[in-house]
């Protein structure tokens, strides 16, 4: 069976974990801290996110005091 685009990767990998780790956060924290729902967060998290919203992303590194690239890297 052909690769459907749910199946596709998209070669990027999401340190979201690593990184609410790092600086003792959880999820529920930051979804506060960044007005994002906890389900949006953890499907970032868990690499099933399809796509972002620039305005998300920075609101997100903001919030853990990190550049883009600490938080999305190449898989």
């Amino acid at each position: 069976m052909p690769p459907t685009d749910d199946d596709e990767q998209t070669g990027v990998h999401c340190r979201l974990d690593e990184l609410l780790l790092e600086r003792g956060m959880t999820l529920t924290r930051l979804s506060e801290i960044v007005g994002v729902s906890i389900v949006n967060l953890s499907i970032l998290k868990n690499d099933r996110a399809k796509a972002i919203r620039f305005s998300t992303l920075t609101a997100i590194c903001a919030a853990l005091e990190c550049e883009i690239g600490e938080l999305l890297v190449t898989a």
